[in-house]
């Protein structure tokens, strides 16, 4: 009986370690904007961008017909439309970022 309890708890302990050790992910594509989605999902619409996050959007990844949600906003001040390589943890549809860059 208590073998298996030991081998349970050491499978148990092995498990949430290998969950806490796992890495972010890096993400390339498009900063837009959440009103206007993937249509600014090219290089080239920095303005409407800039402009609808000012008028209240919230910035926006667009990766592979993707749309994420992105958290914190304020490091994506000034990338929108701009094609970036984001780094960060994924859950559901918004990466938490810990890193971001122009490309």
């Amino acid at each position: 009986m208590k073998k298996v309890l030991l081998t349970v708890f050491a499978i148990l302990i092995l498990f949430f370690g290998c969950l806490a050790w796992a890495g972010d992910t890096t993400y390339t594509g498009v900063v837009s904007d959440s009103h206007c989605g993937a249509k600014h999902s090219t290089p080239g619409a920095e303005q409407c961008v800039e402009g609808c996050v000012a008028g209240g959007a919230k910035y926006v990844l667009v990766s592979e017909g993707k749309i994420y949600q992105l958290d914190p906003q304020e490091k994506f001040k000034g990338l929108g439309g701009k094609g970036v390589k984001v780094t960060g943890t994924l859950k559901d549809d918004t990466i938490t970022v810990s890193a971001v860059s122009a490309e």
